[in-house]
């Protein structure tokens, strides 16, 4: 009788991203015979198939270090981090903190950062539909009133904050054009949006990523600009609440005393 189906699955998985790992006993070829080269083929098929989707997930970081570069990196995070989800384009998730950790990246400390800002453009395109906040809304508030405004996030917003020039750095290899020298020494903060069908990075102006960061969490519009002006004098409220607002951070408005 053939195995049951749960205890060969469990049994056939485990060492599917382990080379060193001795081919289950469930595995046989036809007459009972060994099995060990096919399982092997199909232990390298899903090794690869998910260092494929990894790079797909993250080409600005394969073209940033090299194919062979890449796809040894990824080599190792496939094996120390399964799939849990069966759609691959759920996996990857740790793969920016993996090469933050990684010790052949460590002389490219944005790298990380560059990652973040992919994972964010990939869930951004994958996020749920809705219509941005139209700025009649928000120009129909009461002055009195606007500091006690919140502003509901779009479900594509996210932001990315970086110690080096990540957003420069990932426009620049998401193209297929040659990539001038970049100064990777001064910070920049990413907002990802998708207001329509394309998903959109922009780079913060100063003390936006904390105004932006406070909106999504649902404090009000004074006290974000509050914060935001602890983080930088240079924040001004204008600015940035109109780049949200245009890049459809936001679907609608409401009120903290409501």
């Amino acid at each position: 009788m053939p195995p049951e189906p749960v205890c060969f699955a469990a049994a056939f998985a485990p060492g599917l991203l382990d080379p060193d790992c001795r081919v289950p006993q469930v595995v046989t070829g036809p007459n009972g015979k060994a099995a060990g080269k096919r399982y092997d083929v199909y232990r390298n098929n899903v090794t690869v198939s998910l260092i494929d989707a990894l790079a797909a997930i993250y080409p600005a970081v394969q073209r940033i270090t090299g194919t062979d570069f890449f796809r040894a990196m990824a080599r190792f995070h496939v094996r120390s981090s399964p799939p849990t989800s069966p759609l691959l384009f759920e996996y990857g998730r740790g793969f920016p903190d993996f090469i933050a950790q990684y010790e052949h990246a460590q002389t490219m400390p944005w790298l990380a950062d560059v990652a973040r800002i992919e994972r964010a453009w990939l869930d951004a395109y994958h996020a749920r539909d809705a219509t941005p906040l139209d700025p009649a809304q928000l120009g129909a508030v009461a002055p009195e009133r606007l500091a006690d405004l919140v502003l509901i996030p779009h479900p594509a917003a996210q932001i990315v904050r970086s110690d080096y020039s990540a957003v420069t750095i990932f426009a620049a290899n998401r193209e297929s054009a040659p990539v001038d020298r970049i100064d990777a020494s001064t910070p920049e903060d990413a907002l990802i949006t998708r207001p329509g069908f394309d998903v959109i990075v922009r780079h913060l102006p100063a003390g936006g990523a904390v105004f932006a960061t406070c909106l999504t969490q649902g404090r009000t519009l004074g006290e974000a600009a509050a914060l935001a002006l602890e983080a930088s004098a240079d924040f001004d409220i204008a600015v940035n609440i109109a780049g949200l607002v245009e890049a459809g951070a936001f679907t609608s408005i409401d009120f903290g005393d409501a």
